[in-house]
């Protein structure tokens, strides 16, 4: 089971989507299927809920507002067992890709392969309100993590295709259009050619006459 929320905040539209695991097994899950349009949350140095946070394709962490990070960090701060009675904490964030999983770690433990892409937000405080609203949009789902995975990449294998084939459709046109712009060239050049040899002759066969 796996629990979908949603930021609704006015400045966000349509709501963006948050994802957290039940327990640490589903977390695992999440951590090997999770999309690369995932943005993933924790309490830093305590344990806590992991929350993945789903942008749209093509968005980044520079257009998601500060709000919503705030939104993101108030879920996680909840769903820590210690972090929940501490004011004046840290909570990391990246994205999926930079997560990193060996053989050797624990069952829902992560590294990161780039430290230097890892951002921090302080929370002073737990704030009620922002949980509230959080919690009242919570609905519990048992997705197929693998096969939603494979679905989003089949899609975007797809897309990837139909852009190539627009580009190569383009190319062809404008190499066509190069290709009429030169026979026009040529035909110009060729009946200004005639045209001067034309007068010439004209001008000979006068002086014949003469």
């Amino acid at each position: 089971m796996v629990y979908t929320i949603q930021s609704l905040l006015n400045i966000v539209q349509p709501p963006i989507t948050m994802y957290m695991g039940e327990d640490k097994h589903e977390n695992e899950l999440l951590i090997k299927w999770g999309w690369p349009e995932d943005v993933w949350f924790h309490v830093d140095k305590l344990s806590s809920a992991h929350v993945y946070m789903r942008l749209k394709k093509g968005q980044t962490l520079v257009d998601v507002p500060e709000s919503v990070i705030q939104d993101c960090a108030q879920l996680v701060k909840a769903n820590s067992i210690q972090g929940n009675k501490m004011n004046d904490i840290d909570v990391v964030y990246t994205m999926w890709d930079n997560l990193k999983k060996t053989g050797g770690m624990d069952v829902g433990q992560v590294g990161f392969w780039r430290q230097k892409e890892v951002l921090k937000v302080h929370v002073e405080k737990r704030v009620n309100e922002i949980v509230n609203r959080l919690n009242k949009t919570k609905v519990e789902k048992f997705p197929d993590f693998q096969a939603e995975r494979e679905e989003r990449d089949r899609l975007e294998r797809e897309d990837g295709k139909a852009k190539m084939r627009a580009e190569r459709l383009k190319q062809k046109k404008e190499e066509d259009m190069r290709k009429k712009d030169l026979e026009l060239r040529s035909y110009d050049r060729l009946m200004t050619e005639d045209n001067m040899t034309s007068n010439q002759d004209a001008g000979n066969d006068s002086d014949d006459f003469m």
